[in-house]
């Protein structure tokens, strides 16, 4: 269990690192963090009874997390639940969890006044939910799966909200200096 959280921790150190740009820092993370996972996973295939108690459940999902935020962010082809390691069901939750960390950027580029990512963010935000909620089956057995796309619902509700916001502030600001060169060259004629 010990080791599950280790690599739990090396994942989440690897997504502050992409939220700040560092992109080189987060890949060494996550290599360090998938060799620590394959060492584990191969450890338990030996121990059945105990890799049945699902403890590198949390572990596989920030990793997948991490390793698909990596990709969406560095503009890479995101890699598979095979390439990554993790059963398919950790992949999807993990999957889930990105659109999280989306709206985390996308409120980052808002703030920098970067329009055109927060959108792009979005953008991602809503194409990973519909292909989530799109899997019937994955729905009906994991529970979780569904908690999740339902939370990532309303962040994308929530995203979308403050880019309108942000989209009309930005037109405001613009009609009113607009406005001020117009009052300022009629005072000048």
């Amino acid at each position: 269990q010990k080791a599950s959280r280790r690599i739990t921790k090396l994942a989440k150190r690897a997504i502050f690192a992409i939220h700040k740009g560092e992109l080189d820092e987060a890949r060494e993370l996550l290599k360090k963090a998938g060799e620590e996972l394959r060492q584990l996973r191969s450890f338990l295939l030996d121990r059945p009874e105990v890799a049945s108690l699902g403890m590198l459940n949390p572990a596989y999902q920030e990793y997948a997390e991490a390793e698909l935020l990596l990709a969406f962010v560095a503009g890479s082809e995101p890699p598979g639940p095979s390439e990554i390691g993790a059963p398919p069901d950790q992949y999807l939750l993990g999957l889930a969890d990105v659109i999280g960390e989306l709206r985390r950027r996308a409120l980052e580029a808002l703030k920098a006044g970067e329009l055109e990512e927060a959108e792009r963010s979005l953008g991602l935000m809503e194409f990973i939910y519909m292909e989530l909620v799109s899997l019937d089956e994955a729905q009906a057995v994991l529970s979780e799966l569904r908690r999740k796309c339902d939370v990532a619902r309303r962040l994308i509700e929530a995203t979308r909200g403050d880019i309108a916001l942000e989209t009309r502030r930005l037109a405001l600001e613009k009609a009113m200096k607009e406005l001020e060169g117009l009052l300022r060259a009629e005072r000048q004629a």
